[in-house]
């Protein structure tokens, strides 16, 4: 389905406008001074920063570690399989986004008026890791309500990118992507209703996974889904190793995991993959960076070359609707045919009303306890339809069943899972609706596994998302564990930080020199 002329002149409209906008923002923006060379965290030292959750595990059972649970080994008479199959996480230190509840820690997800807000239970899937041993560090940053993809908020601040501080981490997710890609924690716990634990993954260098719908409760998260987003809104798994995805996600789900088959196993060379390069054309979203397009011919190769298989490569005409699509079913009421609360109530959170036009006058003089993309959301809320027009419900409809007859129980689509590589802050104001690569996928309710590929030549993350259908959530995870193993998976931003500065002393020597 080709762009009709009129997408054409409104992808050209907007190109140009946002192009001005943007050129004043860097004018604006522009930092003193010469300096442009890339911040990084330093490199990992503590060599049990590197060890994925379940060997760690496996080493606390062991008395290797954490002399603290040696007397709770000492009383299990039946032995290590026993103490693996009761407190598989045992000792295992992980993270928790701030929109969940955890017992003792604060609840504000990045409002202000939230600020004395804190958590008196866990919710279930942080108390299921909890039970299956694993120890909560702490809770970690998001954007103001969960809704924008960079993680900023006027209560605590901006998180920065450990591969480029000057990038952001993504969102709305983006503290745990952070603080997992960093290597401050070794698993996760983030939300995902537009692709906020792939796109925070992605731009982190980590896996994620966004489970079958359904599968892990979404109780215990501000703000509560209502109208059609509970059907949208998924918690799920988040980590440096693809081997953790899995036994998270079983942890994670409870009982529900069952549905899953996750201890089935899984044979890549019985799959079918195929690989989608791009959305068809939106106007409304960037073209896909030439090095993701790159990658993901890479992983084509290596499917074909190690596997035996043959990746069908296709088009999708209905993806170029994917934002619009998004949108519609957001806002769509419930089947009590109730409205979803809408985000500027959500900001007043019960107190005085929130508009929009003075929130933005009060934020130009810094005197606004909301960030600029939270006030934009609201106006943009204000001309939103309240029902999906005939065509965009068409559209998905046909789109949900082109798909899931594609996918079946044998089948693993590639997909972009960014147009960008992680922007430097702010910049994704002037490119609202590129996380329509992610929030498609929450509105067809498939699961998708996010996968590292290695690094750009700016020493950013590369990476993919890996489709499958309804419940074939094992398919994602086990070819992310063969991508893993192929591409390299994680890579220490500190590590790159000190190659790129031995690079750059070489050149300087060797241009001295000459």
């Amino acid at each position: 389905m080709a762009l009709t002329r009129f997408e054409r002149f409104l992808a050209s409209v907007l190109r140009v406008a946002v192009g001005m906008l943007f050129a004043v923002f860097q004018l604006l923006a522009q930092r003193r001074g010469a300096d442009r060379s890339v911040r990084r965290l330093p490199p990992i030292t503590n060599p049990l920063l590197r060890v994925p959750a379940m060997r760690l595990a496996r080493m606390i059972r062991r008395r290797e570690e954490a002399a603290q649970v040696d007397k709770l080994i000492e009383e299990e008479t039946g032995g290590e399989d026993v103490l693996e199959d009761r407190l598989p996480l045992l000792g295992v230190p992980f993270t928790v986004k701030e929109a969940f509840s955890l017992q003792g820690m604060p609840n504000s997800t990045g409002l202000v008026s939230r600020r004395g807000v804190i958590s008196a239970t866990d919710a279930p899937p942080v108390a299921l890791l909890k039970r299956a041993g694993a120890i909560p560090l702490g809770v970690t940053n998001c954007s103001e309500l969960c809704m924008w993809l960079e993680s900023h908020n006027r209560l605590y601040g901006i998180t920065n990118n450990p591969y480029d501080l000057e990038r952001i981490p993504g969102g709305s997710s983006g503290g745990e992507g952070s603080i997992l890609g960093g290597g401050g924690s070794v698993i996760g716990v983030g939300s995902d209703v537009g692709g906020s634990i792939r796109i925070p993954a992605f731009f982190n260098g980590i896996f994620g996974h966004k489970p079958t719908s359904g599968v892990v409760s979404n109780v215990g998260q501000f703000p509560p889904a209502s109208g059609q987003q509970p059907g949208f809104l998924c918690t799920g798994p988040m980590c440096r190793y693809a081997q953790d995805l899995l036994p998270m996600l079983r942890v994670m789900g409870g009982a529900n995991a069952d549905r899953l088959s996750l201890s089935s196993e899984v044979d890549l060379k019985r799959l079918r993959f195929f690989s989608v390069p791009h959305d068809g054309g939106s106007p409304l979203v960037s073209p896909v960076d030439q090095q993701l397009v790159l990658a993901q011919r890479r992983v084509v190769e290596r499917l074909e070359a190690d596997l035996g298989v043959k990746v069908q490569q296709l088009k999708i005409p209905q993806l170029k609707y994917s934002f619009q699509i998004w949108s519609a079913m957001m806002g769509a009421p419930g089947k009590d045919g109730k409205q979803p609360t809408s985000f500027a109530e959500l900001m007043s959170d019960h107190g005085k009303k929130v508009w929009p036009l003075w929130e933005m006058a009060k934020w130009t003089v810094g005197l606004s306890k909301h960030t600029v993309a939270a006030i934009g959301l609201v106006l943009v809320e204000m001309f939103q339809r309240s029902q999906p027009t005939q065509l965009i419900l068409q559209q998905k409809e046909s789109l949900q069943k082109d798909l899931e007859e594609l996918l079946g129980t044998d089948g693993v689509l590639l997909y972009p899972s960014h147009p960008h590589l992680a922007p430097k802050h702010h910049h994704p104001l002037f490119t609202p609706f590129n996380f329509s690569y992610t929030g498609i996928f929450n509105i067809l309710g498939l699961p998708v596994t996010q996968c590292p590929l290695g690094l750009s030549e700016e020493g950013l993350p590369l990476g993919l998302q890996l489709v499958v259908g309804k419940q074939q959530d094992r398919l994602s995870l086990a070819t992310a564990v063969f991508l893993e193993k192929t591409f390299g998976g994680w890579r220490d931003p500190g590590s790159i930080a000190t190659a790129t500065t031995q690079l750059d002393t070489w050149r300087g020597a060797s241009t001295t020199a000459s």
